[in-house]
């Protein structure tokens, strides 16, 4: 692929991506049915579980700059299997998150035109609550920006930070105008779901800091990866975290939580404040950001399922690059299909709730990849020092997953929480004093294993935040992706890494040969 981005398209890049995915589209319903106005803290806390996971991307990136994102830096430490599972849960997460902004695109167009956000959809009685209402809207809009970023990637780089300083414009007219006719009396209580329910809105919310794994596969098209990834992802997260946290806080402040509007929770807010014109000027700033969103998300898509198919766990065909766009048509449609099709039936809170438990799951993966990179060399590290590795990570992982079932079951209480958390710490210790096997080169993690560790920490404990169908449903996705491993993806790496093989054997007896007759 053409190297032609920055590490300011990249800025803008993610922005665009990021901003826009969730902070229109989940703030309204987290606030009034999650956290109250205690969703700014929602807000921090998922900024702070997504900016660990991002500093763990952009190691990889800077020193595995090639397309695939998480799918090829898990492929690389934990091998085929596992990346499989993830590949798996990205091509879910992609299909499900596209299908979502979808979904919250149609609603806000529906409630600027006729204040009724489900004023495009088609009731179908029949089919069970949560996919009985189509959305036909929602279908074309996927259609019309995923042809669009099948038309070149430096068209679509240009658009989305174009766009994005748009938005940044609008969002701080958002801030301002709600603090300034903002009531105090809004924000009492502060917490009426009490923390759990800050926490699971947290998990949920958490769809809002998506999209800057997708700017971590456009390493293979970034002309300077070392300096450029770093600045753009870290610097990227960082700002938007400050902005999500003020644009919930104005949000809870204009409006009581009671009578946030659940899918279009920004228009109407200023309609309720009697500023009906500003109603228009942010349905049209929330569709943009939305718009980004699935441009940039379909380019990183795209690209996840490029290198998915480059391994041959899907069918080659969709690792071909068009000869003029340079950019993965085939994959582009491949999601665009199937995006489609889950939009035209889903509702928002179903594609919510298993977006964040992909997510999460992947973004654990990723700092357990990270501290597999640090910790272990094939050939060099003694076995000793690696069952003291592999016995950590089970120990923090599975602290982790307690602590957070714990949580979400209410037992033991705060005792529980400390036995667990000190656990934790315990084998995050025993993994310091393991001997390092490799530091990056140019740009790394600071402090690990305790940086990578508390990423995985969160990460579990927000994915422990969420509904048991949440759960439900991301066990049966699994399952499926198991079945699909073992009767076709297994077979298809065997024969790819069998061919790969034959060809090195046959490369050395060439050289071997070269060799002789010089």
């Amino acid at each position: 692929m053409n190297r032609c981005l920055t590490w300011w398209d990249l800025l803008w890049l993610s922005f665009g991506s990021v901003v826009g995915s969730g902070i229109f589209v989940i703030t309204g319903q987290e606030a009034r049915l999650g956290a109250g106005p205690a969703i700014v803290l929602s807000y921090a806390a998922s900024g702070f579980s997504a900016l660990l996971s991002a500093l763990c991307y952009t190691e990889f990136a800077v020193d595995v700059p090639v397309a695939g994102g998480s799918f090829s830096y898990l492929r690389i430490e934990l091998g085929d299997f596992v990346a499989f599972i993830a590949a798996g849960n990205i091509l879910l997460e992609a299909l499900v998150g596209a299908a979502g902004l979808g979904r919250s695109w149609s609603s806000y167009f529906a409630s600027m035109v006729k204040n009724d956000p489900d004023f495009f959809r088609i009731r179908v009685s029949s089919f069970k609550p949560g996919f009985n209402m189509l959305d036909p809207l929602a279908v074309f809009v996927l259609v019309i920006t995923n042809g669009i970023a099948m038309s070149g990637t430096r068209n679509t780089s240009i658009l989305t930070w174009l766009s994005s300083i748009v938005t940044t414009l609008v969002i701080g007219f958002i801030v301002v105008v709600g603090f300034v006719h903002g009531k105090t009396s809004n924000l009492v209580p502060f917490f009426p779901y009490g923390a759990k329910g800050v926490f699971s809105a947290a998990a949920v919310v958490y769809w809002s800091y998506t999209g800057f794994d997708m700017v971590a596969t456009m390493s293979e098209e970034t002309k300077n990866p070392s300096r450029d990834i770093p600045i753009g992802l870290v610097g990227s997260m960082s700002m938007i975290t400050v902005i999500y946290c003020l644009m919930a806080l104005a949000l809870v402040t204009m409006v009581k939580y009671t009578e946030i509007d659940v899918d279009a929770a920004y228009s109407v807010a200023f309609s309720q404040i009697g500023m009906t014109w500003a109603k228009y000027l942010v349905s049209v700033c929330a569709l943009k950001g939305m718009t980004t969103s699935l441009l940039v998300g379909s380019m990183g898509q795209a690209r996840y399922t490029t290198q998915i198919a480059r391994s041959h766990m899907i069918p080659p065909f969709f690792a071909l690059v068009h000869p003029k766009t340079g950019t993965p048509v085939n994959a582009t449609l491949l999601i665009t299909i199937f995006s489609s099709v889950i939009a035209l039936f889903s509702s928002l809170d179903v594609l919510s709730s298993v977006f964040s438990i992909s997510t999460l799951f992947i973004f654990m993966l990723m700092a357990v990849a990270l501290l597999v990179r640090r910790y272990y060399v094939r050939e060099t590290t003694s076995k000793k020092d690696l069952i003291r590795l592999v016995v950590c990570l089970f120990v923090i992982i599975g602290s982790s997953a307690v602590g957070a079932a714990l949580w979400n079951s209410d037992k033991l209480g705060w005792v529980g929480y400390t036995v667990a958390a000190f656990v934790w710490f315990l084998a995050t210790l025993g993994m310091s004093f393991l001997p390092k096997l490799r530091t990056p080169k140019v740009w790394g993690v600071p402090l690990v294993p305790w940086l990578p560790s508390l990423s995985i920490g969160t990460n579990l404990f927000l994915m422990g935040s969420l509904g048991s169908q949440a759960f439900w449903r991301f066990l049966i996705c699994t399952a499926v992706m198991l079945l699909y491993y073992l009767f076709v993806g297994v077979h298809a790496t065997y024969d790819v890494e069998h061919q790969n093989d034959e060809e090195s054997k046959h490369g050395e007896g060439m050289d071997d040969t070269n060799q002789g007759v010089l």
